[in-house]
């Protein structure tokens, strides 16, 4: 079986170490998919972290393990929210 079946069920994050000269903005759609395959209630920072382990350790400078830490890290800092209700009223 490729990939794992808890943490890449549809094996995207597998396949995408095996394509050669993957570029960064092709890691972005394979990832988004990724994340829109996951089961509900999946721990989606935990399944980074255990995907990380698996393929980044042995290939850090690859666009895939850039965007999972991306990924990781921007989960970390929300992004400001709220739209036309939070800009300052005259």
């Amino acid at each position: 079986m490729k990939g794992d079946p808890e943490h890449d069920p549809k094996g995207l994050i597998h396949e995408s170490y095996q394509i050669d000269g993957i570029t960064p903005s092709e890691c972005r759609s394979i990832f988004l998919d990724w994340a829109l395959s996951l089961p509900a209630g999946a721990e989606t920072p935990a399944s980074l972290r255990a995907l990380l382990a698996r393929y980044g350790d042995d290939a850090p400078d690859h666009p895939m393990t850039g965007v999972m830490r991306d990924g990781l890290t921007g989960m970390a800092t929300p992004q400001r929210r709220g739209g036309w209700r939070s800009r300052p009223r005259n």
